[in-house]
Protein backbone atom coordinates (compact mmCIF):
# COMPACT_ATOMS: atom_id res chain seq x y z
CA UNK A 1 0.00 0.00 0.00
CA UNK A 2 1.43 3.51 -0.73
CA UNK A 3 1.86 6.02 1.62
CA UNK A 4 -0.85 7.93 0.47
CA UNK A 5 -3.28 5.23 0.57
CA UNK A 6 -2.02 4.79 3.97
CA UNK A 7 -2.78 7.84 5.06
CA UNK A 8 -6.20 8.28 3.67
CA UNK A 9 -6.62 5.47 5.80
CA UNK A 10 -5.90 6.89 8.59
CA UNK A 11 -7.60 9.97 8.46
CA UNK A 12 -11.00 8.10 7.41
CA UNK A 13 -10.41 6.51 10.55
CA UNK A 14 -9.85 9.42 12.70
CA UNK A 15 -13.25 10.85 11.11
CA UNK A 16 -14.79 7.83 11.41
CA UNK A 17 -13.04 8.06 15.27
CA UNK A 18 -14.76 11.26 15.35
CA UNK A 19 -18.36 10.68 14.13
CA UNK A 20 -18.28 7.94 17.00
CA UNK A 21 -16.90 10.56 19.61
CA UNK A 22 -18.53 13.46 19.20
CA UNK A 23 -21.98 12.50 19.33
CA UNK A 24 -21.56 10.66 22.25
CA UNK A 25 -19.84 13.59 24.26
CA UNK A 26 -22.47 15.09 23.22
CA UNK A 27 -24.99 13.35 24.47
CA UNK A 28 -23.46 12.60 27.87
CA UNK A 29 -22.95 16.22 27.93
CA UNK A 30 -26.51 16.70 27.62
CA UNK A 31 -27.29 13.88 29.65
CA UNK A 32 -25.25 15.63 32.60
CA UNK A 33 -26.71 18.89 31.92
CA UNK A 34 -30.22 17.45 32.58
CA UNK A 35 -29.36 15.48 35.94
CA UNK A 36 -27.32 18.42 37.01
CA UNK A 37 -30.66 20.54 36.18
CA UNK A 38 -28.53 23.37 34.13
CA UNK A 39 -30.64 26.11 34.24
CA UNK A 40 -29.20 27.60 31.05
CA UNK A 41 -28.63 24.34 29.12
CA UNK A 42 -33.02 23.76 29.97
CA UNK A 43 -33.91 27.32 29.26
CA UNK A 44 -31.67 27.78 25.57
CA UNK A 45 -31.98 23.56 24.56
CA UNK A 46 -33.97 21.49 26.22
CA UNK A 47 -37.73 23.58 26.29
CA UNK A 48 -37.28 24.59 22.84
CA UNK A 49 -36.60 21.19 21.91
CA UNK A 50 -39.37 20.09 23.41
CA UNK A 51 -41.56 22.94 22.14
CA UNK A 52 -40.50 22.43 18.49
CA UNK A 53 -41.29 18.53 18.16
CA UNK A 54 -44.15 18.70 20.44
CA UNK A 55 -47.50 20.69 20.75
CA UNK A 56 -48.22 22.09 24.27
CA UNK A 57 -50.56 19.53 25.54
CA UNK A 58 -48.35 16.71 24.74
CA UNK A 59 -45.08 18.46 25.82
CA UNK A 60 -47.47 18.92 29.37
CA UNK A 61 -48.12 14.80 29.35
CA UNK A 62 -44.47 14.08 28.70
CA UNK A 63 -43.45 16.45 31.45
CA UNK A 64 -45.72 14.75 34.13
CA UNK A 65 -44.44 11.67 33.00
CA UNK A 66 -40.91 12.27 33.50
CA UNK A 67 -41.75 13.36 37.17
CA UNK A 68 -43.72 10.26 37.73
CA UNK A 69 -41.18 8.01 36.52
CA UNK A 70 -38.38 10.30 37.95
CA UNK A 71 -36.98 11.70 34.92
CA UNK A 72 -35.85 15.28 36.66
CA UNK A 73 -32.86 17.05 38.09
CA UNK A 74 -31.27 15.39 40.87
CA UNK A 75 -32.16 16.37 44.02
CA UNK A 76 -30.42 19.20 45.67
CA UNK A 77 -27.40 18.46 47.43
CA UNK A 78 -28.08 21.42 50.56
CA UNK A 79 -30.96 21.88 52.26
CA UNK A 80 -32.94 24.97 52.08
CA UNK A 81 -31.69 28.30 53.64
CA UNK A 82 -33.00 29.01 57.09
CA UNK A 83 -33.69 33.01 55.82
CA UNK A 84 -36.46 30.56 52.93
CA UNK A 85 -38.51 28.68 55.76
CA UNK A 86 -41.54 29.65 57.07
CA UNK A 87 -44.67 28.94 59.12
CA UNK A 88 -48.35 29.49 57.32
CA UNK A 89 -51.62 28.74 58.62
CA UNK A 90 -49.98 26.08 60.70
CA UNK A 91 -47.49 24.16 58.68
CA UNK A 92 -43.69 24.63 58.43
CA UNK A 93 -42.44 25.34 54.52
CA UNK A 94 -38.74 24.71 53.67
CA UNK A 95 -38.86 27.18 51.11
CA UNK A 96 -41.71 29.29 49.95
CA UNK A 97 -41.91 28.30 46.30
CA UNK A 98 -44.24 25.70 45.09
CA UNK A 99 -45.90 24.09 42.36
CA UNK A 100 -49.35 25.71 41.52
CA UNK A 101 -52.49 23.51 40.50
CA UNK A 102 -52.91 22.69 37.22
CA UNK A 103 -49.74 20.94 36.16
CA UNK A 104 -49.93 17.40 37.71
CA UNK A 105 -53.75 17.14 37.85
CA UNK A 106 -54.21 13.59 39.43
CA UNK A 107 -51.27 13.33 41.19
CA UNK A 108 -49.04 11.46 39.08
CA UNK A 109 -46.25 12.54 39.62
CA UNK A 110 -46.13 13.72 43.38
CA UNK A 111 -42.53 11.64 43.83
CA UNK A 112 -40.51 13.01 40.97
CA UNK A 113 -41.67 16.58 41.58
CA UNK A 114 -40.56 16.66 45.08
CA UNK A 115 -37.14 16.24 44.10
CA UNK A 116 -37.06 19.12 41.85
CA UNK A 117 -37.34 21.31 45.34
CA UNK A 118 -40.49 23.06 45.62
CA UNK A 119 -41.28 23.42 49.37
CA UNK A 120 -44.84 22.57 48.63
CA UNK A 121 -47.11 20.89 45.58
CA UNK A 122 -50.28 21.21 45.07
CA UNK A 123 -52.41 18.88 42.95
CA UNK A 124 -55.83 19.12 41.09
CA UNK A 125 -58.49 20.49 40.12
CA UNK A 126 -59.60 16.80 41.54
CA UNK A 127 -63.51 16.55 40.79
CA UNK A 128 -65.49 14.03 42.46
CA UNK A 129 -66.21 12.04 39.13
CA UNK A 130 -64.09 11.37 35.81
CA UNK A 131 -64.22 13.86 33.53
CA UNK A 132 -62.76 14.38 29.93
CA UNK A 133 -62.63 18.14 30.12
CA UNK A 134 -62.85 20.31 27.35
CA UNK A 135 -62.34 19.31 23.56
CA UNK A 136 -58.68 19.08 22.34
CA UNK A 137 -56.94 21.28 21.31
CA UNK A 138 -57.07 23.37 24.37
CA UNK A 139 -53.79 24.62 25.74
CA UNK A 140 -51.81 26.90 23.44
CA UNK A 141 -48.20 28.60 24.02
CA UNK A 142 -47.64 32.41 23.28
CA UNK A 143 -44.02 31.36 22.88
CA UNK A 144 -43.33 35.55 22.41
CA UNK A 145 -45.36 36.28 25.87
CA UNK A 146 -43.95 33.99 27.54
CA UNK A 147 -47.14 32.73 28.36
CA UNK A 148 -50.23 29.92 28.20
CA UNK A 149 -53.68 29.91 27.17
CA UNK A 150 -55.76 26.75 28.50
CA UNK A 151 -59.21 26.04 28.68
CA UNK A 152 -58.24 22.42 30.01
CA UNK A 153 -61.81 22.57 31.88
CA UNK A 154 -61.02 20.45 34.88
CA UNK A 155 -59.98 17.05 33.12
CA UNK A 156 -59.66 14.83 35.69
CA UNK A 157 -59.37 11.21 36.89
CA UNK A 158 -62.04 11.70 40.02
CA UNK A 159 -60.90 11.18 43.79
CA UNK A 160 -61.06 7.68 43.40
CA UNK A 161 -58.32 7.33 41.45
CA UNK A 162 -56.48 9.94 43.11
CA UNK A 163 -57.12 8.79 46.33
CA UNK A 164 -55.90 5.65 45.56
CA UNK A 165 -52.71 6.82 43.88
CA UNK A 166 -51.77 8.64 46.92
CA UNK A 167 -52.75 6.77 49.96
CA UNK A 168 -49.67 5.60 50.94
CA UNK A 169 -48.17 8.62 50.97
CA UNK A 170 -46.49 10.01 53.93
CA UNK A 171 -45.61 13.72 53.03
CA UNK A 172 -43.14 14.46 56.12
CA UNK A 173 -40.56 11.76 54.32
CA UNK A 174 -39.64 14.40 51.40
CA UNK A 175 -40.17 17.99 53.63
CA UNK A 176 -42.49 19.03 50.71
CA UNK A 177 -45.83 19.64 51.66
CA UNK A 178 -48.67 18.67 49.59
CA UNK A 179 -52.11 20.91 48.67
CA UNK A 180 -55.21 19.16 46.91
CA UNK A 181 -57.27 21.45 44.66
CA UNK A 182 -60.72 20.72 44.87
CA UNK A 183 -62.95 21.37 41.82
CA UNK A 184 -66.82 20.63 40.74
CA UNK A 185 -67.94 18.08 37.84
CA UNK A 186 -68.84 20.40 34.89
CA UNK A 187 -72.41 18.35 35.19
CA UNK A 188 -73.30 18.24 38.54
CA UNK A 189 -76.17 20.60 39.70
CA UNK A 190 -74.90 20.67 43.60
CA UNK A 191 -71.47 22.17 43.69
CA UNK A 192 -71.66 22.31 47.26
CA UNK A 193 -71.67 18.50 47.52
CA UNK A 194 -69.01 18.57 45.07
CA UNK A 195 -66.58 20.33 47.19
CA UNK A 196 -67.67 18.47 50.96
CA UNK A 197 -67.05 15.32 49.14
CA UNK A 198 -63.39 16.40 48.30
CA UNK A 199 -63.20 17.69 51.80
CA UNK A 200 -64.24 13.82 53.32
CA UNK A 201 -62.14 11.91 50.53
CA UNK A 202 -58.62 13.98 51.10
CA UNK A 203 -58.51 15.50 54.53
CA UNK A 204 -56.17 12.65 55.81
CA UNK A 205 -53.80 12.95 52.97
CA UNK A 206 -53.70 16.85 51.98
CA UNK A 207 -51.44 19.37 54.33
CA UNK A 208 -53.93 21.82 52.67
CA UNK A 209 -57.39 21.70 50.94
CA UNK A 210 -58.08 24.49 48.79
CA UNK A 211 -61.88 25.18 47.12
CA UNK A 212 -61.23 26.11 43.76
CA UNK A 213 -64.06 28.51 42.35
CA UNK A 214 -62.03 30.69 39.90
CA UNK A 215 -61.41 29.04 36.98
CA UNK A 216 -62.42 30.42 33.58
CA UNK A 217 -63.33 26.62 31.92
CA UNK A 218 -66.22 25.65 34.21
CA UNK A 219 -69.06 27.21 33.03
CA UNK A 220 -70.72 28.81 36.30
CA UNK A 221 -67.70 27.92 38.58
CA UNK A 222 -66.93 31.55 38.63
CA UNK A 223 -70.33 33.13 39.90
CA UNK A 224 -69.60 30.87 43.23
CA UNK A 225 -67.37 34.11 44.08
CA UNK A 226 -70.54 36.36 44.63
CA UNK A 227 -70.85 37.27 48.25
CA UNK A 228 -74.18 35.19 49.57
CA UNK A 229 -73.22 32.15 47.19
CA UNK A 230 -69.28 32.03 48.74
CA UNK A 231 -70.77 32.36 51.96
CA UNK A 232 -73.32 29.61 51.54
CA UNK A 233 -70.72 27.43 49.80
CA UNK A 234 -67.61 27.55 52.36
CA UNK A 235 -70.63 27.54 55.76
CA UNK A 236 -70.94 24.12 54.46
CA UNK A 237 -67.58 23.25 53.39
CA UNK A 238 -66.23 24.21 56.70
CA UNK A 239 -68.87 22.86 58.56
CA UNK A 240 -67.77 19.54 56.91
CA UNK A 241 -64.15 20.17 57.48
CA UNK A 242 -64.61 20.67 60.79
CA UNK A 243 -66.40 17.44 61.38
CA UNK A 244 -63.46 15.49 59.95
CA UNK A 245 -61.06 13.22 62.25
CA UNK A 246 -57.89 15.82 61.23
CA UNK A 247 -58.71 19.02 60.60
CA UNK A 248 -56.52 20.12 58.13
CA UNK A 249 -56.13 24.21 56.56
CA UNK A 250 -58.65 25.59 53.97
CA UNK A 251 -58.02 27.70 51.08
CA UNK A 252 -59.77 29.51 48.37
CA UNK A 253 -58.53 30.04 45.05
CA UNK A 254 -59.90 33.31 43.51
CA UNK A 255 -59.62 35.21 40.23
CA UNK A 256 -57.71 38.05 39.35
CA UNK A 257 -60.63 39.68 36.97
CA UNK A 258 -62.36 40.79 39.56
CA UNK A 259 -64.43 44.59 40.84
CA UNK A 260 -63.22 46.61 43.73
CA UNK A 261 -66.55 45.37 45.21
CA UNK A 262 -66.14 41.98 44.40
CA UNK A 263 -62.56 42.30 46.44
CA UNK A 264 -64.28 44.02 49.14
CA UNK A 265 -67.26 41.02 49.35
CA UNK A 266 -64.91 38.35 49.18
CA UNK A 267 -62.71 40.11 52.00
CA UNK A 268 -66.10 40.22 54.18
CA UNK A 269 -66.81 36.58 53.62
CA UNK A 270 -63.77 34.72 54.63
CA UNK A 271 -62.62 37.30 57.63
CA UNK A 272 -66.28 36.90 59.12
CA UNK A 273 -65.14 34.48 62.04
CA UNK A 274 -61.41 33.80 63.13
CA UNK A 275 -60.33 30.40 61.76
CA UNK A 276 -63.31 30.67 59.19
CA UNK A 277 -60.83 30.20 56.07
CA UNK A 278 -57.06 29.51 56.79
CA UNK A 279 -55.70 31.22 53.52
CA UNK A 280 -56.34 32.77 49.59
CA UNK A 281 -54.21 31.92 47.07
CA UNK A 282 -54.36 34.84 44.65
CA UNK A 283 -54.71 34.18 41.46
CA UNK A 284 -56.15 32.14 38.92
CA UNK A 285 -55.88 32.58 35.24
CA UNK A 286 -56.93 35.90 33.34
CA UNK A 287 -60.27 35.74 30.49
CA UNK A 288 -58.47 39.74 29.68
CA UNK A 289 -56.19 39.93 26.89
CA UNK A 290 -53.74 42.66 27.37
CA UNK A 291 -53.06 44.79 23.92
CA UNK A 292 -49.46 43.50 24.27
CA UNK A 293 -49.73 40.10 23.26
CA UNK A 294 -48.05 39.15 20.31
CA UNK A 295 -49.00 35.83 19.72
CA UNK A 296 -51.71 35.06 17.22
CA UNK A 297 -52.94 32.45 19.53
CA UNK A 298 -53.95 35.33 21.54
CA UNK A 299 -57.76 35.07 20.19
CA UNK A 300 -57.65 31.60 21.47
CA UNK A 301 -60.80 31.15 24.47
CA UNK A 302 -59.41 30.11 27.68
CA UNK A 303 -57.16 31.19 31.17
CA UNK A 304 -53.98 33.44 30.45
CA UNK A 305 -50.81 32.31 32.57
CA UNK A 306 -47.54 34.00 32.50
CA UNK A 307 -45.86 37.53 32.56
CA UNK A 308 -49.23 39.07 31.07
CA UNK A 309 -50.67 38.07 34.35
CA UNK A 310 -47.97 38.82 36.49
CA UNK A 311 -49.11 42.81 37.37
CA UNK A 312 -53.13 41.87 38.09
CA UNK A 313 -52.00 39.23 40.13
CA UNK A 314 -49.88 41.13 42.25
CA UNK A 315 -52.20 44.09 42.41
CA UNK A 316 -55.47 41.71 43.72
CA UNK A 317 -52.77 40.36 46.03
CA UNK A 318 -51.99 43.81 47.58
CA UNK A 319 -55.40 44.91 47.52
CA UNK A 320 -56.96 40.91 49.55
CA UNK A 321 -53.68 41.99 51.59
CA UNK A 322 -54.74 45.30 52.59
CA UNK A 323 -58.53 44.51 53.02
CA UNK A 324 -58.30 41.47 55.60
CA UNK A 325 -55.94 43.41 57.24
CA UNK A 326 -52.80 41.36 56.88
CA UNK A 327 -54.57 38.67 58.90
CA UNK A 328 -55.18 35.48 55.77
CA UNK A 329 -52.16 33.94 54.59
CA UNK A 330 -51.73 34.32 50.75
CA UNK A 331 -50.17 32.11 48.05
CA UNK A 332 -49.24 34.42 45.18
CA UNK A 333 -49.41 33.35 41.63
CA UNK A 334 -49.07 34.72 38.25
CA UNK A 335 -46.25 35.51 36.35
CA UNK A 336 -43.26 34.47 38.59
CA UNK A 337 -40.41 32.96 36.86
CA UNK A 338 -37.82 34.92 39.07
CA UNK A 339 -36.55 35.63 42.57
CA UNK A 340 -37.77 39.57 41.85
CA UNK A 341 -40.83 38.43 40.85
CA UNK A 342 -41.95 36.41 43.67
CA UNK A 343 -40.07 38.99 46.07
CA UNK A 344 -42.43 41.69 44.40
CA UNK A 345 -45.58 39.06 45.54
CA UNK A 346 -44.22 38.52 49.16
CA UNK A 347 -43.62 42.05 49.49
CA UNK A 348 -47.21 43.34 47.98
CA UNK A 349 -48.76 40.47 50.95
CA UNK A 350 -47.96 36.59 49.62
CA UNK A 351 -46.59 34.52 52.08
CA UNK A 352 -45.73 31.99 50.07
CA UNK A 353 -45.65 32.05 45.50
CA UNK A 354 -46.58 28.96 43.09
CA UNK A 355 -45.48 28.91 39.73
CA UNK A 356 -46.42 26.45 36.11
CA UNK A 357 -45.69 28.55 33.19
CA UNK A 358 -42.47 29.50 34.29
CA UNK A 359 -41.60 25.36 33.78
CA UNK A 360 -42.94 25.91 30.72
CA UNK A 361 -40.15 27.71 29.55
CA UNK A 362 -37.29 27.29 31.67
CA UNK A 363 -37.65 23.58 33.37
CA UNK A 364 -37.16 22.35 36.74
CA UNK A 365 -34.15 24.46 37.02
CA UNK A 366 -36.26 27.53 37.43
CA UNK A 367 -37.44 26.58 40.77
CA UNK A 368 -33.69 26.80 42.27
CA UNK A 369 -32.99 29.91 40.37
CA UNK A 370 -36.27 31.59 42.33
CA UNK A 371 -34.90 30.51 45.68
CA UNK A 372 -31.36 31.56 45.20
CA UNK A 373 -32.57 35.09 43.61
CA UNK A 374 -34.55 35.34 46.72
CA UNK A 375 -32.33 34.55 49.21
CA UNK A 376 -30.33 37.09 47.93
CA UNK A 377 -33.10 39.75 47.64
CA UNK A 378 -33.73 38.98 51.15
CA UNK A 379 -30.22 39.04 52.52
CA UNK A 380 -30.10 42.55 50.64
CA UNK A 381 -32.86 44.15 52.31
CA UNK A 382 -31.64 43.33 55.97
CA UNK A 383 -34.69 40.73 56.43
CA UNK A 384 -33.60 37.94 58.96
CA UNK A 385 -37.16 35.82 57.09
CA UNK A 386 -39.29 35.56 54.69
CA UNK A 387 -42.00 36.18 57.27
CA UNK A 388 -40.41 39.73 57.77
CA UNK A 389 -41.01 40.96 54.00
CA UNK A 390 -44.55 40.08 53.94
CA UNK A 391 -46.76 42.69 53.33
CA UNK A 392 -43.67 45.51 53.25
CA UNK A 393 -44.87 47.31 50.48
CA UNK A 394 -48.54 47.94 51.46
CA UNK A 395 -49.67 50.20 54.35
CA UNK A 396 -52.22 48.91 56.13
Amino acid sequence: MSDVAIKLAKSAKRLKDIAIIVPGAFLTFAGYSIYEGNEKFYREYVMPFTHKFFDAETAHRLGVLAAKYNIVPRKQKTPDSPILSSVVFGREFSNPVGLAAGFDKDGEGVRGLTKIGFGFIEIGSVTPEPQPGNPKPRVFRLKEDKAIINRYGFNSEGHEAVYNRLKDRVTEQDNCLLGINLGKNKSSTDPISDYTQGVEKFSRLADYLVVNISSPNTPGLRDLQGKQKLQNLLDKVIERRDEMEVRKPLLVKIAPDLTDRDKEDIAAVVTSRKGYVNGLIISNTTVRRPPSLKNPSKTEEGGLSGPPVRDMSTKTIADMYRLTNGSIPIIGVGGVSSGQEAYKKIRSGASLVQLYTALVYEGPPVVKKIKRELEELLRRDGFKSISEAVGADVKL
